[in-house]
């Protein structure tokens, strides 16, 4: 392992242990919340309210020295109200930016599927180009821009899906369970003390393991990760199994080929490796596939799940030896 990726996966643990110390009983969320950063693209996480989304992302935001804003969408949500527009001053006689809460590194949209399609892809192209159009003019967002968008799985009364065209975007979905009783159990201890995982982030215990200009460079070396042809090749026939399975209506495109590749290089680092294996692909074809994965009607209704069907797929589709 070369010096560079000895350092990226240094930052890595110290990273997943920092925010550890707020995010309780959470590790794999943890895991594939770094990986997200890490890759440069943004997350949907999915859960009952509760279970500390906002707080994993403020805690993750603090660890790797980024900024943090929140977005609450609602119905009367505008796109204004996320880009930020121009306003006329009248000292100096001309328009003047205000931005709006994009403009940060990471950005938590929260209950995204409570706004109307409109404002929905306002977000388009910052999360595609990592850019704002206000009134013609292009503004350019941070480096480390990162979009973790939430919805409550149990709530859809009143809201607008995602079309698939959005849920596409994010690399991937984050389902965020209820914590075991073990780990509530050591919640609700702390939370009857001085300990409780707010007071632990506002009280300064998380430290700051590197600057958002080291996140930086260190995104770059996941390029050094070794991913061999053949695996290149599994990757692309179970994304194109996904297309012809009997069970799936819409099949994932070739974004999620990509998203499957960098999510599997960036899972080798945090197991201490510099190469890619067959069972990194495995483990990251739930979390990249899901979302993306429209079953048919009468597959719904025999009760088959999604995370099933990319289970038997990756049975199926043979492993290059």
């Amino acid at each position: 392992m070369s010096e560079q990726t000895e350092r990226l996966k240094e930052v890595l643990s110290k990273a997943r242990a920092e925010v550890g110390k707020v995010i309780i009983g959470q590790e794999t969320v943890i895991d594939l919340a770094l990986i997200c950063v890490f890759t440069g693209q943004h997350a949907l996480i999915e859960g009952v309210p509760g279970v500390a989304k906002t707080l994993m992302v403020r805690t993750l935001a603090k660890t790797l020295g980024s900024e943090f804003s929140r977005v609450q969408f609602t119905p009367d949500l505008m796109p204004a109200d996320i880009t930020g527009t121009n306003v006329f001053n009248l000292q100096k006689n001309e328009f003047t930016l205000i931005k709006g809460p994009v403009f940060t590194s990471f950005l938590l949209a929260d209950e995204i599927n409570r706004a109307p399609a409109k404002t929905q892809s306002a977000l388009l192209q910052a999360m595609q180009e990592r850019i704002v159009s206000i009134d013609r003019d292009t503004h350019q967002l941070p480096a480390n821009f990162t979009v973790f968008a939430t919805q409550n799985p149990i709530e859809y009364e009143g809201t607008y899906p995602l079309p698939e065209a959005q849920k596409d975007r994010f690399m991937l979905k984050i389902s965020m369970p209820a914590p075991g009783r073990d780990d509530e159990l050591v919640l609700a201890q702390r939370t009857l003390g001085k300990e409780s995982p707010e007071a632990t982030l506002d009280a300064g215990s998380v430290e700051q393991v590197i600057s958002a200009d080291d996140l930086v460079a260190l995104r770059a070396e996941m390029d050094q990760i070794t991913l061999n042809d053949d695996l290149v090749a599994y990757v692309v026939d179970l994304v194109r199994s996904t297309r012809s399975h009997e069970s799936i209506l819409v099949g994932a495109g070739p974004r999620a080929t990509q998203a499957l590749l960098l999510a599997s290089r960036a899972l080798a680092v945090m197991s201490g490796r510099d190469f890619v294996t067959p069972d990194d692909i495995k483990d990251m074809g739930v979390p990249v596939l899901e979302h993306r994965l429209i079953l048919r009607p009468e597959f719904e209704i025999e009760g088959l799940s999604v995370s099933e069907v990319i289970a038997r797929i990756l049975q199926d589709v043979p492993v290059p030896r």
